[in-house]
C-alpha cells in the first residue's frame, strides 16, 4: 500500500471529523453506480459495475460436475478473482495474493450464506451430477471499496445468467440450449463497507480514504435486513457503537442498492 503524505492524511481526517469528505459526499453516501449486463458474449452471465472510479467485470460459466460428498443434492459455486496489474500499481502479475483471496472469499460467503441462490435446485442427479457455477471477477480499475462493487457485480451477473434446460432420459442428461432458464434466485443480497477514520464511520471509502483507515467493516445483508456476512479489516478496533451504526446504515442502504440493481436488470423468479 502506498504511503500517504502526512498533509493529505491530516486533511482527509480533519474533513471527516467535520463530517465532510474530499469528494463532497456525505459520510453515508455511495459514489455514483453504473451497472451493465451481458458484457461477455461467451459467458452464460456477466456484468460490469463501476462504483465511482472502481471498475470490475464478472463472468459466470456453468459446468456439470460431481457434487461434494457431504452435499450430494446441492450445486456448487466457485469464486475466483483476478487483480489485473493495469488496475493499480499495487497489483502484480502472478498467483493470487492475500487481497485477491480475501475478495473471493468475501463474495463467495456473502452469496452462499445468504441462500439467495437455491443450490438444491442446481442438482440434476443426486450424488452424481450438479451444476457448478464458476464466478470469475476481473478488477480493471481500482479506486477503493472492491467488496461492495464485487458483490454488486456478482449479483447482477447471476441475474443475467441462464442455464440450458436439463432433462434426464435413460440415465443420460440432455441439455436444451434453445430454451435456457434463469438461475433459481430467491432473494437479493448486497454489501456495504465502512472505514473508521478519525471518530467517524464512513460508507464506501475511496482509495485515498482506504489508505488511512484504522479499521474496515463490510456487512452483507439480505433484502429483509438479515445479516449474512461480516468482514473486519484493518489493525484498529471498532466499538460496539461503530458496529451498530454501520448495521443501521446498511439497513437503510441495501434497499437503495437493490433499487439501483432492479433498474438495470430486474430479478426473474
Amino acid at each position: 500500500m502506498d504511503i500517504v503524505p502526512e498533509i493529505i492524511r491530516e486533511n482527509i481526517i480533519n474533513l471527516i471529523n467535520k463530517k465532510e469528505r474530499a469528494d463532497g459526499r456525505a459520510l453515508d453516501e455511495f459514489r455514483e453506480i453504473f451497472i451493465e449486463t451481458g458484457v461477455i458474449r461467451k459467458a452464460e452471465g456477466s456484468a460490469r459495475v463501476k462504483l465511482g472510479n472502481t471498475q470490475l467485470i464478472v463472468g459466470i460459466k456453468p459446468q456439470i460436475g460431481e457434487p461434494f460428498p457431504d452435499t450430494p443434492g446441492t450445486g456448487i459455486i466457485i469464486t475466483n478473482s483476478e487483480l489485473l496489474p493495469m488496475a493499480s500499481p499495487t497489483f502484480e502479475p502472478g498467483p493470487p495474493d492475500e487481497r485477491s483471496i480475501e475478495l473471493s472469499r468475501v463474495v463467495d460467503r456473502c452469496i452462499r450464506e445468504s441462500n439467495m441462490l437455491n443450490l438444491e435446485k442446481l442438482c440434476l442427479v443426486e450424488g452424481s451430477s450438479v451444476w457448478l457455477l464458476f464466478i470469475d471477477l476481473h478488477i480493471i480499475d481500482y479506486d477503493g471499496n472492491l467488496f461492495d462493487a464485487a458483490v454488486l457485480a456478482t449479483v447482477a451477473a447471476l441475474r443475467d445468467t441462464k442455464l440450458p434446460t436439463a432433462k434426464i432420459e435413460e440415465e443420460e442428461i440432455i441439455l436444451d440450449y434453445d430454451n435456457p432458464q434463469p438461475l433459481p434466485l430467491e432473494d437479493t443480497t448486497l454489501m456495504c463497507t465502512f472505514a473508521k477514520i478519525g471518530d467517524q464511520m464512513i460508507l464506501d471509502p475511496s482509495l485515498d480514504e482506504e489508505e488511512i483507515l484504522t479499521a474496515r467493516l463490510s456487512i452483507g445483508m439480505r433484502s429483509d435486513g438479515t445479516i449474512c456476512a461480516m468482514q473486519k479489516g484493518g489493525e484498529g478496533p471498532l466499538t460496539k457503537e461503530d458496529i451498530l451504526k454501520a448495521i443501521n446504515i446498511t439497513k437503510e442502504k441495501i434497499p437503495q442498492l437493490i433499487e439501483e440493481l432492479d433498474k438495470n436488470i430486474p430479478q426473474t423468479r
